[in-house]
């Protein structure tokens, strides 16, 4: 058909008819549009093609043709390149088992008659039903002379009138002006490290001089305390920069902390390994780590001279700055790539750096803080931001580094993600043999499955070579030691790809298979390491060359393939080049041929920082109000003053959808985004609005809770709305996973039918509509790993722990709220979910199952045979006839060590109670052990207690038994977990939660806690629960008898 007809000739069913043509023929001559028809009723219709029987079916007609509707943003990057944003919704009636419907979208710009920019995209059935955009965005140039409009369009691939053209008016746009602060690298004689002056400190460092950028940034880090930012290429020492800062603090301020935040966990344990033999073993300083996989006691991060940490650890801990002395006691504050402002991630170091400034403002103390981060375009405003004058404000070009490099950027064509990665095999493969036939090479590639598609098609490549073992270096490993090594490697396919000197580095794989790679490859036994990008940030593996395979990875979230960031691209760049081994570095970037010209731009020049903060400014704003720091909406406009993001707004005012720089807008803009965030704080339950009162901000209960337990505040409000007071296991479970702390688990490709799979192992029932659905798979996970199921591949493995990191905090958070709320069952609910997520077994599973190899009928021979009847009983036996126990059930070797270890290091807890009062707690009134066995008709046993008075109970917990670890014995979580415990006071009658207490771990052999309740107005029976957040079957219950006095 021609593309002048009307759409409906595409259904041939229909026009073929020769009863529908008088039909047709109205339609044409009426000229009834699509939009038309899709707007009026079938009677309508019918009434105008006189043909009430067709009228359905031009109505399911129109509606199956693609409807488009296009939201569209420009935000300006440099004064040559602009991203454009766009929002596209797509309504159509799409067929089940239809794969996805193909779409176009370009740029056009109508005064130069050019198409800047095309890619296609696809829109699954998944995407239809849930009415949910798909948010596309890129780059395009933008000429010399700016035109007045670029037109958006954007075309179904298969039907004819399914297209929308979209127009984004240019003619006032404020275009960012950057001029580069760079500093020149000066010509002078390198530092020794004798410079130090410190005998102690120059044993530190194995060479002699400093480099020339180190040299040149020595006096300001190591002899001055203001702030400083030193922007340099990856590879070009910047973690000695670090140690300066932090040495000068150890000479100048004994008693100070230093605090390293680097925005990834592996960064973090990297820098934790190197320091704990550095500055730990030779100075004698105590280091702590904390991110999520780390959670050390209080005690350990009080005592501790350098605090290493994830942005969001710091971030939750430093909200509570006034009560917690060791945040005051911190006298530097070394942020590590601190360009990453511009990420998903930047808002939490914007929000660090705000408050820092902030505390240091209020407390006088002299806080410093210390910047590293690649070359920058816009390091003035960053410098700026971050207090730095002209002095302290280094920012080299990219071009310096100690070992130069020159990067090759090679375009590959193909819509199709996979095959263009196939197709990139052979190049990669002749590149090596080009610039590093004998040197090391990284190959970076966006997934798990890529590292062995790639090290496959290079070995078949390689078998074509003379020696196909070329990649193996044995002049330093023996051919039977390195057979040895790969006979210890459990992954199957890393043992092939290692018997040809290939190397592969993921988080699949198993701690002691990774520490192989990496040992062979820095060792230079293999030659070639194909990793994914966390390897580039975390691991230290410099190389001869390296080669960027590929600029995309498939995000979960979005169920698509996205662009890696450019500090991503420009940091496994930097891992080419070795100091000590080589003259130069040679880097290859392959990349999809019609995103070569922007990568290619900015590999060469200095990236622009851009804030990120809006996104979630609300959040952040509930811990400013919780913190004190914002008390009014006046405070709110003046804490945005203080921000990253205001600095941008100022310089590039339409990246953030301002459209005039003068100052009554820039106020009403402020305005109104103080008002539109102020009012979702409002909507979930977190702050609450004084409006007569100077618009005074509160933070509510929930708020307060929100922010200690670092919730959003989206999440607050689910909670509120969700929760009532009878609800079971199951329904707890369900709003756990919910919290939109799980949005970010991603769904990969053909994972939903992964997932039907998991549903039909678990107790469960899921939504089978929503297979797809990250909140289903969080459910799902949960399900299997307290039922002991089996996953499905090592990414559900890591998916599985990412959910269990969130699911232990949001928990607490869960307890709490319910305690707030009063609901008692509740709130015992969520803490035996709890347990059961501690040990991998539902809460209603029998406790002697969570040691480890006992089954079922184990612990039926214990409960049975041996008259145990229950866990709290079993862990009152001495160590001797624990290990008899375990013995006659017939656990042996290593079996028997994991449960024996594991029973001997359970808490046998003891408790002692008392009632007085907070006036005169020296005198508290002792209630007797026999008390609890009394009888309820006896007037005696009844305690009585003035009506409606608050009283004390005092708690002695006492430990008899303890393992040699303050860690809790949880062997089926993923990380070292601290024990704790819950006191609950509820009355049971009346389904009531009077008062809970949270205690951390026994650092002592007991503990003494006080908790406040207040004295009902009736008779009744209050019962004290003393429940473990780790263990199934701890759980201690004591009913005190209280008889109110009027």
């Amino acid at each position: 058909m021609w593309w002048t007809w009307h759409p409906f000739y595409q259904f041939k069913t229909f026009v073929n008819k020769d009863t529908n043509r008088p039909a047709m023929d109205k339609i044409e001559r009426k000229n009834l549009t699509l939009s038309r028809i899709r707007d009026m009723p079938k009677k309508e219709i019918g009434q105008l093609v006189n043909n009430q029987k067709s009228a359905e079916f031009i109505k399911k007609m129109a509606n199956k043709i693609p409807r488009i509707e296009i939201e569209a943003d420009v935000q300006p990057i440099t004064r040559t390149i602009v991203r454009v944003v766009l929002k596209i919704h797509i309504d159509m009636i799409m067929n089940e088992g239809n794969g996805g419907e193909p779409f176009w979208v370009w740029v056009e710009d109508p005064d130069n008659d050019r198409i800047y920019h095309n890619e296609s995209f696809t829109v699954t059935r998944k995407t239809i039903l849930g009415q949910a955009p798909i948010d596309i965005n890129f780059t395009v140039a933008l000429p010399e002379k700016i035109p007045s409009a670029y037109l958006i369009k954007v075309v179904s691939d298969r039907w004819l009138g399914a297209s929308e053209t979209c127009a984004i008016d240019l003619r006032g746009l404020i275009v960012a002006e950057l001029h580069p602060a760079h500093t020149e690298l000066l010509d002078i004689q390198p530092i020794p490290v004798t410079a130090l002056k410190n005998p102690d400190f120059e044993a530190l460092y194995s060479f002699s001089h400093f480099n020339p950028i180190q040299t040149q940034v020595f006096h300001c880090l190591y002899h001055h305390d203001s702030n400083a930012l030193v922007g340099a290429p990856t590879g070009s020492g910047k973690t000695a920069c670090a140690e300066l800062s932090m040495l000068k603090v150890f000479r100048d301020y004994p008693n100070g902390k230093c605090v390293y935040i680097a925005p990834l966990k592996a960064l973090v344990k990297e820098r934790m390994d190197d320091w704990s033999k550095k500055l730990g073993g030779k100075l004698g300083k105590k280091l702590v780590e904390m991110t999520g996989d780390i959670a050390p006691d209080q005690k350990a991060i009080v005592s501790a001279d350098i605090i290493i940490t994830t942005p969001e650890k710091w971030d939750g801990i430093s909200r509570s700055w006034q009560t917690r002395k060791y945040v005051r006691d911190v006298r530097l504050i070394v942020i590590d790539e601190i360009h990453m402002l511009g990420e998903d991630r930047g808002p939490v170091l914007e929000s660090i750096v705000t408050r820092t400034n902030f505390i240091s403002a209020q407390t006088k103390a002299n806080l410093r803080i210390v910047g590293l981060s690649t070359a920058l375009a816009n390091a003035r405003d960053l410098a700026d931001w971050l207090g730095i004058k002209n002095f302290g404000l280094y920012n080299f070009k990219p071009s310096v580094r100690p070992v130069p490099m020159r990067i090759h950027v090679q375009g590959f064509p193909g819509k199709h993600y996979c095959p263009r990665m196939a197709l990139m095999n052979k190049p990669a493969y002749q590149a090596i043999q080009e610039h590093s036939p004998t040197k090391p090479v990284i190959i970076f590639v966006s997934s798990r499955r890529q590292t062995r598609l790639t090290a496959l098609s290079l070995i078949s490549l390689l078998a074509g070579n003379e020696n196909p073992k070329a990649w193996i270096n044995y002049e330093l490993i023996h051919e039977l030691e390195l057979d040895a090594l790969i006979d210890r490697v459990k992954d199957v396919n890393l043992r092939h790809t290692l018997e040809f000197g290939i190397g592969m580095h993921h988080a699949g794989l198993v701690e002691s298979d990774r520490r192989i790679v990496e040992n062979l490859f820095r060792d230079r036994k293999i030659q070639l390491l194909i990793a994914t990008a966390t390897l580039a940030w975390g691991v230290n593996l410099p190389a001869h060359m390296v080669i960027v395979k590929g600029t995309e990875h498939f995000d979960g979230k979005q169920g698509k393939f996205v662009d890696v960031g450019i500090t991503d691209v420009l940091q496994m760049v930097g891992r080419a080049g070795r100091p000590q081994y080589d003259n130069e570095a040679v880097a290859c970037v392959f990349i999809h041929d019609i995103k070569k010209n922007y990568y290619k731009k900015f590999i060469y020049e200095p990236f622009p920082v851009e804030s990120n903060l809006l996104g979630v400014l609300p959040d952040h704003l509930n811990a400013e109000i919780v913190a004190g720091t914002v008390k009014s909406k006046q405070d709110a406009m003046n804490y945005l003053t203080w921000t990253y993001f205001f600095r941008r707004l100022l310089m590039n005012p339409n990246y953030y959808q301002l459209d005039t720089l003068e100052g009554e807008a820039i106020n009403e803009f402020l305005s109104e985004l103080v008002e539109k965030t102020i009012g979702e704080l409002e909507r979930s339950g977190v702050v609450e609005v004084d409006e007569e009162d100077n618009n005074l901000l509160f933070a509510s209960s929930l708020g307060r809770l929100a922010s200690y337990y670092y919730l959003r505040h989206e999440t607050a409000r689910h909670f509120s709305t969700k929760f009532n007071k009878n609800m079971t296991s199951e329904d707890l479970l369900q709003v756990l996973t919910e919290a939109t702390e799980f949005s970010e688990l991603p769904v990969r490709h053909n994972e939903d039918q992964e997932n039907e799979h998991l549903a039909k192992q678990v107790p469960i029932q899921v939504d089978p509509r929503h297979y797809e659905r990250t909140e289903i798979k969080t459910h799902l996970l949960l399900q299997v790993h307290m039922s002991r199921g089996t996953l499905p591949s090592s990414d559900y493995l890591l998916d599985t722990k990412t959910v269990m990191d969130n699911a232990a905090r949001v928990m607490q958070a869960m307890i709490d709220i319910t305690a707030e709320l009063g609901y008692l069952a509740n709130c015992i609910r969520v803490v035996r979910l709890l347990q059961g997520i501690s040990q991998g077994r539902w809460p209603g599973d029998d406790p002697f199952t969570a040691i480890p190899n006992v089954d079922q009928k184990k612990a039926d021979y214990i409960r049975s045979k041996m008259r145990i009847k229950c866990m709290g009983e079993l862990v009152f036996k001495n160590p001797h006839d624990k290990t008899n126990i375990l013995e006659t059930i017939g656990l042996q070797g290593k079996d028997f060590q994991k449960a024996d270890e594991y029973l001997k290091g359970l808490p046998a807890i003891k408790c002692k109670f008392g009632i007085g009062t907070e006036d005169n707690t020296n005198d508290f009134v002792a209630i007797p052990d026999n008390y609890f066995n009394g009888d309820l008709r006896d007037e005696k046993s009844w305690v009585k207690l003035p009506a409606g008075e608050e009283f004390v109970l005092q708690v002695k917990m006492t430990c008899a038994y303890r393992g040699k670890t303050i860690y809790a014995q949880t062997p089926r979580y993923p990380k070292p977990k601290l024990e704790g415990w819950f006191i609950i006071i509820g009355n049971a009658e009346t389904g009531e939660l009077l008062a809970l207490k949270k205690l951390s771990q026994f650092n002592t052999k007991s503990k003494t806690e006080m908790i406040f309740f207040e004295v009902p107005e009736t008779k009744s029976i209050l019962t004290v629960y003393i429940i473990s957040d780790s263990y199934l079957g701890l759980d201690q219950t004591y009913d005190i008898r209280i008889d109110p006095q009027e």
